[in-house]
């Protein structure tokens, strides 16, 4: 049985401006080297509940512990380099080549320079780019997905046992997007870091989710093995996901 990597207790978000939970009264927990995928449509609270777990967000209400520790102890800057962390908005820094982007938390680390060195190359092959043809090119100079793996490849920098990934395929074309999947799963399976991947697209959510989160209006409505899901839906919401996407496999068999 692997350490509990994550676990919320009764954790719940409001904001000022609203009376509404975003996130509302979550409990539950994670286990080191799961691949959880989070699902939900806009406003389900997926990427709030996602921001809690570094502390771009602080829970209004309740408890997140990240093997054992409670975050709320922690400086939020540390914690925070110690978890990686990919948006779909990559945020490579355009003024600095891709060698220099890899190596941003190692260089504040005061890692040694051949140390950082090293740790790009072994990065760079990991996800798939010659190292030599990429680490002296500019952001601008590459494609929507390669500048994707470039942003998975910072957030591995330092090793972190726990990797936050917010939408990160969400504004890439259909190919790119199947073969960025197909790489992760490939990377998770070799590392054994604890993923939690927000996405709306449910497709993506159950293949490449050893567990899956549905969430809908700040709630966790079930939080299962895909399989089990698919079989035993928790209520109208989650079963209405399930029939929805049958719809589109239906749809594509007409046309076969």
């Amino acid at each position: 049985m692997n350490p509990t990597a994550i676990e919320f207790h009764d954790v719940s978000k409001t904001y000022s401006d609203s009376n509404e939970y975003a996130v509302d009264h979550v409990n539950l927990s994670i286990s080191e080297g799961e691949f959880i995928t989070i699902l939900g449509s806009s406003g389900s609270g997926k990427t709030t509940l996602l921001k809690m777990v570094n502390r771009l967000n602080d829970p209004s209400h309740g408890i997140i512990k990240i093997f054992g520790e409670d975050i709320a102890r922690v400086d939020p800057v540390k914690l925070r380099r110690k978890i990686g962390y990919v948006i779909q908005q990559v945020g490579l820094f355009p003024h600095i080549n891709i060698e220099q982007n890899i190596a941003t938390v190692p260089r504040l680390l005061k890692w040694d320079k051949k140390k950082i060195e090293e740790r790009v190359q072994e990065l760079l092959a990991l996800v798939g780019l010659d190292s030599e043809n990429f680490k002296r090119r500019y952001p601008s100079q590459l494609s929507g997905g390669q500048q994707q793996r470039i942003g998975l490849a910072r957030a591995l920098a330092t090793d972190p046992n726990i990797m936050l990934l917010d939408e990160p395929f969400g504004a890439l074309d259909a190919i790119t997007r199947l073969n960025l999947q197909d790489e992760l799963l490939k990377i998770h399976g070799g590392m054994k870091k604890t993923f939690l991947f927000v996405t709306h697209d449910i497709n993506e959510a159950f293949k490449l989710g050893t567990r899956v989160m549905i969430m809908n209006q700040g709630k966790v409505c079930q939080f299962d093995t895909p399989r089990e899901i698919v079989t035993h839906p928790a209520d109208d919401f989650v079963y209405s996901l399930i029939q929805s996407s049958k719809e589109q496999e239906r749809f594509w068999g007409n046309l076969t």
